[in-house]
């Protein structure tokens, strides 16, 4: 089974795609920079797996033509940006920056894996999205916009490409121990200024100190992505799915 996975360089990403090679899958590791693909190219060697690694900015035109060249059975869009700040104040180029990353050039690949896909009817595609693409939370708005729209796409897909063999579905992993929130609420550090700001920033060590092994997360990625039958929504950790839910339920409920 030939499995692309974007934003394989570091995080979820790359545990997944080293598991996922573990298990005897063919991978196609996209990752970022070339230091991240000579890495996984190394990991791969040392331990004598079955993984491409390619360099795959999702935002590079050069780099999506090049990816587009292999086949693929599942296409796993993963790679992502974070930015923390308020929504009143984040600089509207981290918000395209983040759009650009986490929706647009997703979206490119989608549009370009379509054909093979769709031409053998069968195939898979799987979105990478968040919790907070259900649970918006303060100071992560802009994020969160980027998973709501995975999530009205991944949605839409769903209904358009499984009539003709190819089925559509999210991850949507909580907060894990990656670095990669720690970095999403660090990013703020290149703009805000507490002379000018509107409001106060936010403290989110609690939240920074209370995330998860992601081991959990990459065990349940690499045992989802290629697995026959599963939930439409992949979430971890345990009982996240049930806050989710009761999250949905306040939003209806809220006044103003």
């Amino acid at each position: 089974m030939d499995i692309l996975i974007t934003g394989a360089g570091s995080g979820l990403g790359r545990g997944a795609a080293l598991g996922l090679a573990r298990a005897g899958h063919h991978v196609i590791a996209g990752a970022e920079i070339w230091p991240q693909v000579r890495a996984l190219r190394d990991e791969a060697r040392r331990e004598g797996l079955t993984l491409e690694a390619i360099k795959l900015d999702v935002t590079d035109q050069t780099d999506r033509a090049a990816a587009l060249r292999h086949r693929v059975d599942i296409l796993v869009l993963n790679a992502g940006v974070q930015e923390a700040g308020a929504v009143v104040e984040i600089p509207m180029s981290r918000v395209r920056r983040s759009f650009e990353v986490n929706v647009f050039g997703h979206l490119h690949l989608v549009q370009g894996f379509a054909p093979q896909l769709l031409d053998r009817g069968a195939g898979k595609v799987i979105w990478v999205s968040s919790a907070v693409g259900i649970r918006t939370r303060p100071w992560v708005g802009v994020y969160a916009a980027t998973k709501h729209a995975i999530e009205a796409l991944a949605w839409a897909m769903k209904g358009e490409l499984e009539p003709r063999g190819v089925r559509v579905a999210t991850i949507n992993p909580g907060p894990y121990r990656t670095g990669y929130n720690d970095t999403g609420v660090e990013a703020m550090d290149q703009w805000w200024d507490g002379s000018s700001a509107l409001l106060d920033r936010p403290d989110l060590s609690d939240y920074l100190a209370h995330q998860d092994d992601p081991q959990e997360m990459v065990d349940e990625m690499v045992r989802v992505i290629p697995a026959a039958h599963h939930p439409y929504r992949t979430t971890r950790p345990e009982g996240l799915r049930e806050r989710l839910r009761e999250f949905e339920a306040q939003v209806w409920d809220a006044g103003t």
